[in-house]
């Protein structure tokens, strides 16, 4: 069986699916883009602000599952431009121990959703 995790301090699916799912102790969170929940407003125009806004809605997800980024074992990260990939990793970073980081792969693609600059999704074992 699985849970669906659902909070509102990170942004309602726009689409069919849901922010995380929790199967066993193993957590799927879908890719957060940086759409503060508070205002439903797109967080644009500086790559490090759009960043921490997709790790802090991130962290509200691992929260409502009870879990922590001390947790996470995986991050998928998606950049619309590879320039971009430090000023990205600086924030990612932060998020995180280096000692313990998560496996990752970044990846520049074309277009994300509401054609932002960065989307990140992760898994996480308890």
């Amino acid at each position: 069986m699985k849970t669906i995790i659902k909070t509102e301090n990170a942004p309602l699916p726009i689409g069919p699916y849901n922010q995380a799912v929790l199967k066993n102790d193993t957590l799927y969170v879908s890719g957060q883009i940086a759409i503060s929940p508070t205002t439903n407003e797109l967080i644009s125009g500086d790559i490090k602000a759009e960043t921490k806004q997709v790790m802090e809605n991130l962290a509200a997800v691992l929260k409502a599952a009870q879990m922590d980024f001390s947790q996470v074992v995986k991050c998928s990260i998606f950049i619309s431009d590879m320039n971009d990939f430090a000023a990205i990793n600086d924030i990612y970073g932060s998020y995180f121990d280096n000692e313990t980081a998560p496996a990752r792969e970044t990846v520049q693609v074309s277009v994300l959703p509401k054609n932002v600059n960065v989307e990140i999704s992760l898994i996480a074992v308890r």
